[in-house]
């Protein structure tokens, strides 16, 4: 297992490696789930030139980890109806900050819509990783827990928020060739 505070160099290794970015998003999502002791961990990439993305790369820790809702093999338009439901997604496509929600069942109305969470994801604790740059959302990076709360700590926080930046230049060169 990859040490919490070698997340991001860890990360930068596997981009300058140089694979395919299909490989590599793959290789990411692993690293990030195993490194978090996460339950699952998806990366949801985007076009934003087209207003349009899918949840491309999952993994699980074991297949008793729901997949419900991860993996879709199309390209999805951009609704205006799932930021008027998700204020997660609102605050991703409006160029938040990046969400930490240790706690489904008991965070702000303001913050996630608890029914949607459930009903789509089904997960308790999530990491909402906006991938960000130049105004545009490029995906949407998310570990998450099933079953029980979980605090995020301030080392995985900065973990996280210093590899958002390196995946773009990766998302963008796999949106460009899918």
């Amino acid at each position: 297992m990859i040490p919490l505070d070698a997340l991001s160099d860890t990360i930068k290794t596997i981009i300058i490696a140089g694979a395919s970015p299909n490989h590599t998003l793959n290789q990411v999502v692993q690293t990030v789930g195993k490194a978090l002791n996460a339950d699952r961990c998806f990366l949801y990439v985007r076009q934003p030139e087209q207003a349009r993305g899918r949840t491309a790369f999952c993994w699980r820790k074991h297949e008793g980890i729901p997949d419900k809702n991860t993996i879709q093999p199309h390209w999805q338009p951009d609704t205006e109806e799932l930021p008027k439901e998700d204020p997660l997604i609102r605050a991703a496509l409006a160029m938040k900050p990046s969400v930490y929600v240790d706690d489904v069942d008991r965070a702000d109305p303001q913050v996630l819509n608890r029914q949607f969470e459930r009903e789509t994801f089904g997960h308790r604790a999530l990491i909402h990783g906006h991938i960000q740059r130049q105004g545009h959302l490029w995906g949407i990076l998310q570990p998450c827990m099933f079953g029980s709360p979980r605090h995020w700590t301030e080392e995985e926080k900065e973990q996280i928020e210093a590899i958002l930046p390196c995946l773009q230049p990766v998302i963008a060169a796999y949106v460009a060739t899918d």
